[in-house]
């Protein structure tokens, strides 16, 4: 049986005491890492992100005012990554079919509260990284819905949005989920 790097698919020798590497290189090793720390392609190639103040204002990359329903105050995710402005990064939704799934409040560490795992089992495998908190999930997907929707029930704060918001975009993907987006209008019915 041939093992292949996780990076690039080359095949990789047997290491020291007989383990396998799971890359075949430094090189890839780090591109694996840099990643799992890039939002997915499907949001990078949009021409929809602005920078964001610590009191969660969205920011163009000169450090103005963005807004949210003005495409002449977004930038490209390049532009916003490298800005200096802000606190970070964000992707603003325009109600293309690009949905957010927001879960305040899941975790602990790396532990998922109960609430949230139910959710997270309803979906596909799409993106889900760890709000710049730590202590959320931001769910990436696809699906017909419009507006937004705020949940909150005991413990349970979840947060729905399509367009006309902007959500704070760490690349911190969250235990081992990939790098796509998938369609999760069925799972968005159940959790409605």
């Amino acid at each position: 049986m041939v093992r292949e790097c996780a990076q690039c698919g080359a095949a990789l020798p047997i290491g020291g005491r007989g383990r396998i590497p799971k890359y075949c290189s430094v090189r890839c090793r780090v591109a694996a890492h840099r990643a799992r720390t890039v939002p997915p392609r499907e949001l990078r190639e949009r021409e929809r992100w602005v920078r964001y103040s610590a009191a969660k204002v969205p920011l163009q990359t000169s450090g103005r005012p963005a807004s949210v329903t003005d495409p002449g105050t977004w930038t490209s995710y390049t532009s916003a990554r490298r800005a200096g402005v802000g606190a970070g990064a964000g992707f603003v939704l325009n109600g293309d079919g690009i949905v957010c799934i927001d879960l305040d409040h899941c975790l602990d560490g790396d532990k998922v509260t109960p609430w949230a795992a139910q959710i997270l089992s309803k979906l596909p495998p799409t993106y889900v990284e760890v709000s710049p908190s730590g202590q959320g999930l931001h769910v990436f997907g696809v699906a017909d819905f419009k507006g937004g929707r705020k949940i909150r029930d005991g413990e349970r704060a979840v947060e729905v949005y399509a367009d006309q918001r902007y959500i704070a975009v760490t690349g911190r993907v969250f235990g081992g989920m990939p790098t796509r987006l998938a369609d999760i209008s069925a799972a968005l019915a159940s959790i409605l």
